[in-house]
Protein backbone atom coordinates (compact mmCIF):
# COMPACT_ATOMS: atom_id res chain seq x y z
CA UNK A 1 0.00 0.00 0.00
CA UNK A 2 0.89 3.45 -0.71
CA UNK A 3 0.10 6.91 -0.39
CA UNK A 4 0.68 10.32 1.07
CA UNK A 5 0.12 10.40 5.23
CA UNK A 6 -1.84 12.64 7.50
CA UNK A 7 -2.36 12.71 10.84
CA UNK A 8 -3.52 9.75 12.59
CA UNK A 9 -7.44 9.53 13.09
CA UNK A 10 -8.38 8.53 16.59
CA UNK A 11 -11.76 7.57 18.08
CA UNK A 12 -12.09 7.65 21.97
CA UNK A 13 -12.89 3.89 23.00
CA UNK A 14 -10.49 2.07 25.46
CA UNK A 15 -8.10 2.04 24.11
CA UNK A 16 -8.18 4.91 21.64
CA UNK A 17 -8.90 3.20 18.08
CA UNK A 18 -6.26 4.56 15.60
CA UNK A 19 -6.25 5.02 11.43
CA UNK A 20 -3.63 6.03 9.23
CA UNK A 21 -4.78 7.76 6.14
CA UNK A 22 -3.09 6.38 3.63
CA UNK A 23 -3.94 7.69 -0.17
CA UNK A 24 -7.19 7.16 0.10
CA UNK A 25 -7.29 4.21 2.58
CA UNK A 26 -7.74 4.00 6.11
CA UNK A 27 -5.86 1.55 7.70
CA UNK A 28 -6.36 0.31 11.41
CA UNK A 29 -3.37 0.58 13.22
CA UNK A 30 -4.37 -0.99 16.50
CA UNK A 31 -4.66 -4.58 14.87
CA UNK A 32 -0.47 -4.05 13.93
CA UNK A 33 0.13 -3.55 17.97
CA UNK A 34 2.95 -7.06 18.66
CA UNK A 35 3.53 -6.99 14.70
CA UNK A 36 6.60 -5.96 12.54
CA UNK A 37 5.59 -2.92 10.60
CA UNK A 38 7.92 -0.69 7.72
CA UNK A 39 7.18 2.57 6.68
CA UNK A 40 9.40 3.67 3.49
CA UNK A 41 9.21 7.19 2.81
CA UNK A 42 9.52 7.42 -0.95
CA UNK A 43 11.30 10.84 -1.54
CA UNK A 44 8.32 12.55 -2.35
CA UNK A 45 6.29 15.28 -0.46
CA UNK A 46 2.38 16.63 -1.94
CA UNK A 47 1.21 19.37 -0.13
CA UNK A 48 -2.28 18.88 1.45
CA UNK A 49 -3.90 21.90 0.22
CA UNK A 50 -3.13 22.37 -3.57
CA UNK A 51 -1.40 19.14 -4.05
CA UNK A 52 1.76 20.26 -5.77
CA UNK A 53 5.11 18.17 -5.54
CA UNK A 54 7.09 20.05 -3.24
CA UNK A 55 10.96 19.74 -1.92
CA UNK A 56 10.11 20.57 1.80
CA UNK A 57 6.76 20.26 3.69
CA UNK A 58 5.84 23.55 5.52
CA UNK A 59 3.73 23.92 8.46
CA UNK A 60 2.97 19.80 8.23
CA UNK A 61 2.08 19.56 5.27
CA UNK A 62 2.13 22.42 3.15
CA UNK A 63 4.09 23.70 0.22
CA UNK A 64 5.94 27.28 0.55
CA UNK A 65 3.03 28.84 -1.30
CA UNK A 66 0.17 27.89 0.75
CA UNK A 67 2.20 27.93 3.49
CA UNK A 68 2.17 31.83 2.90
CA UNK A 69 -1.51 32.34 1.76
CA UNK A 70 -3.74 30.28 4.12
CA UNK A 71 -4.79 31.92 7.36
CA UNK A 72 -4.49 28.01 9.09
CA UNK A 73 -0.81 28.55 8.57
CA UNK A 74 -1.18 31.64 10.49
CA UNK A 75 1.42 32.22 13.21
CA UNK A 76 -1.76 33.14 15.60
CA UNK A 77 -2.96 29.51 14.87
CA UNK A 78 0.40 28.38 17.02
CA UNK A 79 -0.48 31.75 19.62
CA UNK A 80 -4.18 32.08 19.49
CA UNK A 81 -3.50 35.23 21.62
CA UNK A 82 -1.75 37.16 18.61
CA UNK A 83 -5.31 36.66 16.62
CA UNK A 84 -5.66 39.78 13.98
CA UNK A 85 -9.20 38.92 12.88
CA UNK A 86 -10.95 41.83 14.33
CA UNK A 87 -8.34 44.17 12.94
CA UNK A 88 -9.36 42.78 9.67
CA UNK A 89 -6.10 41.46 8.63
CA UNK A 90 -6.94 37.43 8.54
CA UNK A 91 -5.83 35.94 5.37
CA UNK A 92 -9.12 34.15 4.95
CA UNK A 93 -11.74 36.41 6.54
CA UNK A 94 -14.26 33.20 5.72
CA UNK A 95 -12.07 30.61 6.90
CA UNK A 96 -11.54 32.88 10.18
CA UNK A 97 -15.48 32.95 10.77
CA UNK A 98 -15.96 29.52 10.39
CA UNK A 99 -12.58 28.45 12.50
CA UNK A 100 -11.61 30.95 14.99
CA UNK A 101 -15.05 33.03 15.65
CA UNK A 102 -16.49 30.11 17.05
CA UNK A 103 -17.37 28.53 20.54
CA UNK A 104 -13.57 26.95 21.86
CA UNK A 105 -12.61 25.54 24.97
CA UNK A 106 -9.89 26.30 27.77
CA UNK A 107 -8.71 22.49 29.51
CA UNK A 108 -6.58 20.86 32.00
CA UNK A 109 -4.89 18.16 31.04
CA UNK A 110 -2.34 15.54 32.34
CA UNK A 111 0.08 14.99 29.22
CA UNK A 112 3.51 15.26 30.52
CA UNK A 113 2.00 16.38 33.90
CA UNK A 114 -0.37 19.37 34.02
CA UNK A 115 -0.89 21.69 31.16
CA UNK A 116 -3.17 23.95 30.21
CA UNK A 117 -4.78 24.13 26.81
CA UNK A 118 -7.44 25.41 24.11
CA UNK A 119 -9.41 23.83 21.43
CA UNK A 120 -11.85 24.24 19.27
CA UNK A 121 -15.67 23.00 20.29
CA UNK A 122 -15.29 20.63 17.41
CA UNK A 123 -12.10 19.40 18.20
CA UNK A 124 -12.95 17.30 21.41
CA UNK A 125 -12.06 14.54 21.67
CA UNK A 126 -9.27 14.64 19.12
CA UNK A 127 -6.88 17.55 20.29
CA UNK A 128 -6.33 15.56 23.81
CA UNK A 129 -5.97 12.48 21.92
CA UNK A 130 -3.20 14.01 19.78
CA UNK A 131 -1.56 15.58 22.82
CA UNK A 132 -1.42 12.28 24.87
CA UNK A 133 -3.06 12.88 27.16
CA UNK A 134 -4.01 10.48 29.92
CA UNK A 135 -6.67 12.91 31.55
CA UNK A 136 -8.60 16.19 30.43
CA UNK A 137 -10.73 18.65 31.96
CA UNK A 138 -12.74 21.81 30.42
CA UNK A 139 -12.79 24.73 32.63
CA UNK A 140 -14.29 27.39 30.46
CA UNK A 141 -16.02 27.98 27.24
CA UNK A 142 -15.22 31.03 25.73
CA UNK A 143 -16.88 32.76 22.34
CA UNK A 144 -13.96 32.96 19.94
CA UNK A 145 -10.65 31.55 19.41
CA UNK A 146 -8.81 35.00 20.83
CA UNK A 147 -10.56 35.15 24.14
CA UNK A 148 -9.32 31.95 24.57
CA UNK A 149 -5.81 32.18 23.62
CA UNK A 150 -6.15 35.62 26.33
CA UNK A 151 -7.33 32.63 29.16
CA UNK A 152 -4.64 30.79 28.26
CA UNK A 153 -1.61 32.75 28.37
CA UNK A 154 -3.07 34.03 31.92
CA UNK A 155 -2.67 30.56 33.24
CA UNK A 156 0.27 29.28 31.59
CA UNK A 157 1.80 32.50 34.26
CA UNK A 158 1.35 29.26 36.88
CA UNK A 159 1.07 25.94 34.63
CA UNK A 160 3.08 24.67 31.50
CA UNK A 161 0.87 24.91 28.31
CA UNK A 162 3.37 23.09 26.30
CA UNK A 163 3.82 18.94 26.48
CA UNK A 164 6.96 17.41 27.19
CA UNK A 165 6.84 14.63 24.65
CA UNK A 166 9.61 12.61 25.61
CA UNK A 167 8.37 12.02 29.11
CA UNK A 168 4.93 11.36 27.43
CA UNK A 169 5.95 8.38 25.82
CA UNK A 170 7.69 6.81 28.64
CA UNK A 171 4.72 5.94 30.11
CA UNK A 172 1.43 6.78 31.88
CA UNK A 173 1.75 10.29 33.66
CA UNK A 174 0.66 9.63 37.43
CA UNK A 175 -2.79 10.62 37.91
CA UNK A 176 -3.69 14.18 38.99
CA UNK A 177 -6.73 15.45 40.81
CA UNK A 178 -7.82 18.14 37.87
CA UNK A 179 -10.70 19.29 39.43
CA UNK A 180 -8.71 20.65 42.85
CA UNK A 181 -6.04 21.84 39.90
CA UNK A 182 -8.98 23.59 38.60
CA UNK A 183 -10.25 24.76 42.34
CA UNK A 184 -6.22 26.33 43.34
CA UNK A 185 -5.64 27.77 39.70
CA UNK A 186 -9.19 29.92 38.61
CA UNK A 187 -9.09 32.61 41.53
CA UNK A 188 -5.44 33.47 40.76
CA UNK A 189 -6.43 34.24 37.25
CA UNK A 190 -9.58 36.35 38.16
CA UNK A 191 -8.57 40.07 38.01
CA UNK A 192 -7.87 38.66 34.22
CA UNK A 193 -11.10 37.20 33.71
CA UNK A 194 -13.02 40.79 35.03
CA UNK A 195 -10.30 42.68 32.72
CA UNK A 196 -11.60 40.16 29.93
CA UNK A 197 -15.31 39.91 31.01
CA UNK A 198 -15.04 44.44 30.71
CA UNK A 199 -13.07 43.71 27.16
CA UNK A 200 -15.79 41.24 25.92
CA UNK A 201 -18.61 41.15 28.02
CA UNK A 202 -19.81 39.40 30.80
CA UNK A 203 -21.07 36.31 29.22
CA UNK A 204 -17.80 35.42 26.87
CA UNK A 205 -16.12 33.62 29.22
CA UNK A 206 -18.40 31.20 30.87
CA UNK A 207 -17.14 28.79 33.80
CA UNK A 208 -17.81 25.34 33.40
CA UNK A 209 -18.07 22.31 36.26
CA UNK A 210 -17.49 19.22 33.62
CA UNK A 211 -16.52 15.42 35.02
CA UNK A 212 -12.39 14.83 33.91
CA UNK A 213 -12.31 12.48 30.68
CA UNK A 214 -10.19 9.74 31.38
CA UNK A 215 -7.76 8.48 28.39
CA UNK A 216 -6.40 5.33 27.26
CA UNK A 217 -3.81 3.90 25.04
CA UNK A 218 -2.93 0.89 22.73
CA UNK A 219 0.55 0.38 24.29
CA UNK A 220 1.25 -2.62 24.84
CA UNK A 221 5.02 -1.65 26.49
CA UNK A 222 6.41 2.32 26.42
CA UNK A 223 10.24 2.82 25.58
CA UNK A 224 12.75 3.43 28.32
CA UNK A 225 14.75 5.73 26.04
CA UNK A 226 13.57 7.72 23.29
CA UNK A 227 14.91 7.31 19.58
CA UNK A 228 13.16 9.23 17.05
CA UNK A 229 12.97 8.46 13.97
CA UNK A 230 12.52 10.98 10.49
CA UNK A 231 11.99 10.57 7.10
CA UNK A 232 14.27 12.96 6.14
CA UNK A 233 17.42 11.32 7.60
CA UNK A 234 16.39 7.81 6.57
CA UNK A 235 13.28 6.98 4.23
CA UNK A 236 12.77 3.21 6.16
CA UNK A 237 10.99 3.20 9.69
CA UNK A 238 10.74 -1.01 10.59
CA UNK A 239 10.34 -2.33 13.65
CA UNK A 240 7.66 -4.23 16.22
CA UNK A 241 4.43 -2.01 16.61
CA UNK A 242 4.34 -1.78 20.38
CA UNK A 243 1.90 1.19 20.91
CA UNK A 244 0.64 4.48 20.00
CA UNK A 245 0.31 7.14 21.67
CA UNK A 246 -0.74 10.77 20.96
CA UNK A 247 0.55 11.12 17.26
CA UNK A 248 3.07 8.84 18.04
CA UNK A 249 4.17 4.92 16.88
CA UNK A 250 6.30 3.57 19.45
CA UNK A 251 8.48 0.56 17.87
CA UNK A 252 10.82 -1.44 19.49
CA UNK A 253 13.21 0.48 17.47
CA UNK A 254 12.58 4.00 18.57
CA UNK A 255 9.30 6.06 18.06
CA UNK A 256 7.43 8.58 14.75
CA UNK A 257 5.59 11.55 14.94
CA UNK A 258 3.26 10.77 12.32
CA UNK A 259 1.51 14.88 12.21
CA UNK A 260 5.12 15.99 11.36
CA UNK A 261 5.00 14.11 8.01
CA UNK A 262 1.80 15.00 6.91
CA UNK A 263 2.03 14.87 2.92
CA UNK A 264 4.66 12.72 2.52
CA UNK A 265 4.57 9.40 0.21
CA UNK A 266 4.69 6.34 1.98
CA UNK A 267 4.82 2.74 1.76
CA UNK A 268 3.36 0.73 4.30
CA UNK A 269 4.37 -3.47 4.43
Amino acid sequence: MQGTIRKLKSTLTSPVEYQLPIGDELVSLNDYIGKPLTLTFTGNIFCCNCGKKTKKSYSQGHCFVCMRKLASCDMCIMKPETCHFDKGTCREPQWGEENCMIPHYVYLANTSGLKVGITRHTQIPTRWIDQGATQALPIFKVQTRLQSGLVEVALAEFIADKTNWRNMLKGQSEAIDLKAAARELIPQIDAKLSELAELFGATAIEKLDEGVVELDYPVSEYPSKISSFNFDKAPEVSGILKGIKGQYLIFDTGVINIRKFTSYEISLA
